[in-house]
């Protein structure tokens, strides 16, 4: 196996050139970058990773919790956070905490004593009692998607997420325009933030419409899809049912969309529905589902860049970056009575420019 005496024979420079030219320095000149590869290249050269992580006390690992694998919003985290890394030369280690806080741990655990670098974890639930073990540890951390409870808010982690503040708002106006006023609503698990936030925004937004939004018109579910199914049964079951429903995640959305087909209801001549997160398929379903897209690639090349930025001893701040209204034909059209209130922040769907990725 070559060594860096070989490369640096080979190149004509010394060990030290060489180590300068595998580390991105600036001082050597391109022409003696070039030769360096070049000899590097010849002879198959392979730094001694574990030699140099123990030098420079770092192993080019970066560690990755998610909260739920097969969720397509995830998923696609995870990817931008692969790809974002290894464009800075770090590998990513994935674990999957199946949205339960205990697996969760256990991954963070497993995943300090592996000696990442740095940490990212889309939270289960909000509790944060884990967070001080990882300052602990003196492992830096961002939080992606979702924050939580650390009973110090001068120590909690930066988190990298989606605002869909806006985006609900122009989600409450659009339906009420279109002449819905009994919305039924599938709400995130009230144990996230997200589940928290995302309801209270589209509550305000309906009030500030006019359009209050009553307790019983409200399901609770737990991001997957038997829930989102389950909600929609109970509320297409009431004596005067929703005229739209809003499921406030993907996975859920695409349950209520089986269990209303299930119940022999058409979309959206029965009853409407909006989804906050898109699928690959929804716009190809007839009708094509209204969704709230989110950034999510952006999100997780963002969160990578927080983390480095710790990881070389900076500071950071949390990110916000801005879903946004897609709409389409799943909620109906305009009744002639009812006005298009509308919102800036409405995107119709003539050019599916969403699509660049898989959003959740």
């Amino acid at each position: 196996m070559a060594t860096i005496k070989d490369v640096a024979q080979r190149a004509g420079v010394s060990t030290a050139t060489v180590s300068r030219v595998l580390n991105g320095h600036p001082a050597p000149t391109e022409e003696t970058r070039r030769q360096v590869l070049a000899a590097v290249a010849e002879l198959g050269y392979r730094p001694n990773i574990l030699a140099r992580s123990l030098r420079m006390q770092r192993t080019g690992t970066l560690g990755l919790i998610i909260s739920d694998l097969l969720n397509p919003f995830f998923a696609e985290i995870a990817r931008a956070v692969e790809d974002e890394a290894r464009q800075h030369g770090y590998c990513t280690v994935f674990g999957n905490a199946d949205e339960n806080d205990e697996q969760q741990l256990r991954y963070v655990r497993t995943l300090l004593d592996r000696q990442v670098d740095g940490l990212l974890v889309c939270p289960a639930t909000d509790r944060g009692e884990w967070v001080a073990e990882v300052a602990a540890r003196g492992v830096p951390l961002v939080l992606l998607d979702r924050a939580v409870h650390t009973g110090d808010d001068d120590t909690a982690p930066p988190v990298v997420r989606a605002d869909g503040t806006r985006a609900l708002h122009d989600l409450a106006a659009h339906l009420v325009g279109l002449g819905h006023r009994r919305i039924g609503v599938i709400a995130g698990p009230p144990s996230t933030s997200t589940g928290r936030e995302r309801l209270a925004a589209f509550s305000d937004a309906l009030a500030a419409l006019g359009v209050p939004l009553p307790d019983h018109l409200v399901v609770h579910g737990d991001f997957r899809k038997e829930s989102g199914a389950r909600a929609a049964v109970e509320l297409a079951r009431l004596p005067e049912r929703p005229t739209v429903l809003v499921a406030m995640d993907n996975l859920m959305g695409l349950g209520a969309l089986e269990a209303l087909r299930r119940l022999r209801l058409v979309v959206p001549t029965d009853i409407g529905l909006a989804v906050y997160d898109d699928l690959p398929w929804f716009p190809l379903l007839e009708p094509p589902i209204t969704v709230i897209t989110q950034p999510t690639r952006e999100m997780g090349a963002a969160a990578v860049r927080v983390l480095l930025d710790l990881v070389e001893g900076g500071s950071a701040e949390d990110v916000s970056l801005p879903a946004r209204l897609v709409v389409r034909g799943s909620c109906g059209e305009p009744t002639p009575a009812a006005g298009h209130p509308g919102g800036d922040g409405v995107a119709p769907d003539a050019t599916d420019d969403h699509l660049e990725g898989v959003h959740g």
